[in-house]
């Protein structure tokens, strides 16, 4: 009898912090596309592999407006969803999308992100200088995964110095899954007000950042809020889980970590492969606009997909023995960053990042460890929609 899921399979196996839900794994091994029951009734699917995922990111007769979509875990029939609000351009679909993403995709070019490797270097060494004159134990997230994004997207962004922590405080509040629905709201509020009063400074006095820049653009204030809170969210949160959770794997991996340690040259491929082995950003949805042909079945115009990544990257028919993180893996095309019109536009900035970070820790601290058994690494919630820890106390010899 054909499985059909109700809810999004959320438990991880004990031990198993890396690897997707096991109900995941097992629905991709019956078949790439499962049938999903979304709260109020209407019929979806669940799509868990590799070549069908990437082919729905490809297809334009799939929307990525957020009108359309359903909530894997909300009725929100009869409720009206209003549009994405001007500027943020993810959840939105050509013609608008391109007209947000055009002025940006200048200012993240490889060349560009490659230019601010020396930057990203003297941030990361700052965090690590601190981290050591302060002494072992320490939390990773708080000193080294959270603060070396943050510096650099907003710098890139153009937020004063001063400015930094509390803004941080409120965008790590709504992006962290873990808060009340009015903390989420008066977070999510701050934030937007700030992005104003930036966005009116940048516009009185244009700096030479992404903001000061975006200025000079057809666009108004209320659009270039929008913009600025995608950067952020993109930019902060999943390269601040990677680096965390990315750390926390080759702590589990010794083997892989030495390899690292020994052969900078590794470091490429260890960022492509540790993209791929954790997915942090787990799923995403789209809305199919016609009727659909798709792994054997239809797809009904106004039918809601969900996409999982995790599963994709795990495929067994793109990734030979996908279950194991292995730093040499010469076989790309994952899809952590995404595929198609939507690929992350930040995705060059990030490689930077953590072709920078990781070997700067992991050279800084030679007997860096874990502080706490690895089951009692607090792990950030399902319902958050970018996966990691909460925290990750380490120690190493001083």
């Amino acid at each position: 009898m054909e499985h059909v899921f109700t809810s999004l399979p959320a438990a991880r196996r004990p031990g198993c912090p890396f690897d997707p839900p096991q109900e995941l794994v097992q629905a991709r091994e019956r078949g790439p596309i499962s049938r999903y029951l979304f709260p109020g009734g209407k019929q979806g699917w669940l799509i868990t592999g590799y070549d069908l995922v990437r082919a729905v990111l490809a297809d334009q007769r799939f929307s990525s407006r957020k009108e359309l979509m359903l909530h894997p875990s909300i009725d929100v029939s009869g409720m009206e969803i209003p549009p994405a609000p001007p500027g943020e351009f993810l959840l939105m679909d050509e013609p608008q999308h391109g007209r947000y993403r055009r002025p940006l995709v200048g200012k993240f070019t490889v060349r560009r992100m490659r230019q601010l490797a020396e930057r990203v270097e003297q941030i990361t060494a700052d965090h690590l200088d601190t981290m050591e004159k302060t002494g072992p134990p320490a939390d990773l997230v708080t000193a080294f995964a959270k603060p070396i994004p943050a510096v650099v997207i907003c710098e890139l962004l153009g937020v004063p110095y001063q400015d930094r922590g509390s803004f941080q405080e409120q965008v790590d509040k709504f992006l962290g899954g873990e808060t009340s629905d009015e903390e989420l709201i008066a977070a999510y509020t701050a934030t937007q007000d700030y992005l104003a009063e930036l966005v009116a400074a940048k516009r009185a006095n244009p700096t030479d950042d992404v903001l000061g820049d975006l200025t000079g653009e057809d666009l108004t204030d209320e659009e270039l809020r929008g913009i600025a809170l995608i950067l952020l969210a993109a930019g902060l949160d999943t390269t601040a889980n990677m680096l965390a959770l990315g750390t926390f794997a080759l702590l589990r991996h010794p083997a892989q970590l030495e390899a690292l340690r020994a052969e900078p040259a590794l470091i490429d491929s260890a960022v492509e492969e540790l993209m791929r082995y954790l997915s942090v950003a787990k799923t995403f949805m789209r809305t199919a606009l016609e009727d659909v042909e798709l792994g054997g079945h239809t797809i009904e115009a106004g039918t809601t997909v969900i996409l999982s990544y995790h599963t994709a990257n795990r495929d067994p028919g793109r990734f030979p023995d996908p279950h194991t993180l292995d730093l040499r893996r010469q076989n790309g095309g994952h899809l952590a960053f995404g595929h198609g019109i939507h690929q992350c536009l930040g995705q060059q900035l990030a490689r930077v990042e953590m072709r920078v970070a990781f070997p700067a820790l992991l050279n800084r601290f030679p007997t860096l460890r874990l502080a706490v058994p690895p089951g009692e690494v607090a792990l950030r919630p399902e319902t958050a929609d970018i996966y990691g820890v909460k925290s990750l106390p380490v120690t190493w010899e001083a």
